[in-house]
């Protein structure tokens, strides 16, 4: 199985099988196959808002799985404020 890293034409968000060692790259989109693999890794109320957007496009080297725990991260920092 190839991951995107070892590829050199660009990107396929919606087909490629996706794990947490996925980088994300700059032809990263929200498909509905990430949107799939963050509710696997996250659960079925893993939302992305804008700010979290930003953060996965932001430039700085990244995995699925980073981006899988920073959502968990962030969340469970809120439900400590409620």
């Amino acid at each position: 199985m190839l991951h995107n890293e070892q590829l050199s034409m660009k990107t396929d968000w919606h087909s490629l099988e996706l794990s947490r060692t996925t980088v994300v790259d700059k032809d990263y989109k929200n498909t509905q196959n990430v949107r799939r693999f963050l509710s696997a890794e996250c659960g079925s109320e893993c939302k992305l808002d804008r700010d979290f957007m930003a953060w996965i496009i932001n430039g700085d080297h990244k995995t699925m799985g980073d981006v899988a725990d920073e959502w968990q991260r962030r969340h469970a920092a809120i439900a400590k404020q409620v």
